[in-house]
């Protein structure tokens, strides 16, 4: 499993515009470099990068990514979103040789 860091703002309040960052601990291998023994290590890139909101009624996807080998390893994403209420995010990252990772984190907004 790989560490991941999400850092969301300390308080939102309800109609703010907030930004989402994220990073994960991953190499994205190339598959075109050689390693130390002149062999080309293997293609190891995540690919995919979903961002979903569900508040209860429902999930809504905020924000998505595809990712190409120009990533450098330990990709950090930022974007953003307007917190409409409390719910929960749920980070998705896909990638070559069956990699995923999950995360939640909870969403708590200021009325």
């Amino acid at each position: 499993m790989a560490r991941t860091l999400i850092n969301l703002p300390k308080s939102i309040r309800r109609g703010d515009t907030i930004e989402i960052q994220t990073l994960i601990a991953h190499p994205m291998e190339t598959g075109y470099r050689p390693g130390s023994d002149g062999v080309i290590l293997p293609r190891d890139l995540i690919r995919h990068f979903k961002c979903f909101f569900s508040d209860g009624s429902g999930q809504t996807l905020v924000f998505a990514a595809e990712l190409f080998p120009a990533i450098s390893a330990n990709p950090y994403l930022a974007f953003q979103m307007r917190a409409t209420g409390s719910g929960m995010l749920t980070l998705n990252w896909e990638g070559d040789q069956g990699f995923r990772q999950t995360e939640t984190v909870p969403l708590q907004v200021m009325s």
